[in-house]
């Protein structure tokens, strides 16, 4: 769904309910896009990367390859919000032939979203838009540990003991396929 506005099940809970239409109202007039690498604008890949580099780099500080060439194989799926030039949320699902852990063909990674807009419930959309399209499998991802409560709402659970990977604590989580 190129360029399909954003749906609301991605939009935050346990707010007042102005508070909370207003976070959606903004969502909403935003897009949500879903392309693989040779349907991407030169525009978009720029933002793309700016945005990884801006949060991977810049503010995290990490120090490990950003670019694996994973990004342009025909079966990753990249998901991003933009506004306008800008991408404000980002992330990509790949496909790996040999399951790492539980089945999991799918791997979501890279998952990042701007500063100044998180807590607007980006992620959540993205992590919706991710299951709508494969939740019917396995899918693993690899969360840094602050943040595995987000993916704990979206039905992963994780598996494993914690690690460090690029000077940051994750832990390993696997969503089981829909019912």
């Amino acid at each position: 769904m190129v360029g399909s506005p954003c749906s609301p099940h991605g939009a935050e809970t346990g707010t007042d309910s102005s508070d909370h239409l207003s976070k959606l109202r903004t969502v909403t007039e935003r897009s949500l896009t879903q392309k693989t690498w040779s349907e991407l604008e030169p525009i978009e890949v720029y933002g793309i990367a700016k945005l990884r580099t801006d949060v991977f780099f810049v503010e995290q500080k990490v120090d490990e390859e950003e670019l694996d060439w994973r990004d342009v194989e025909p079966t990753t799926v990249h998901l991003f919000i933009k506004d306008g030039r800008n991408v404000l949320a980002y992330l990509r699902v790949l496909h790996d032939e040999v399951a790492e852990h539980g089945g999991a063909h799918r791997v979501i990674g890279r998952v990042v979203v701007d500063r100044a807009h998180r807590g607007e419930g980006l992620a959540r959309i993205l992590l919706g838009r991710a299951t709508d399209l494969f939740g019917d499998e396995p899918m693993l991802l690899h969360a840094q540990s602050y943040i595995a409560p987000l993916y704990v709402r979206a039905g992963f659970e994780a598996f494993g003991e914690e690690y460090v990977e690029a000077g940051i604590p994750h832990i390993s989580m696997l969503r089981p396929p829909s019912a």
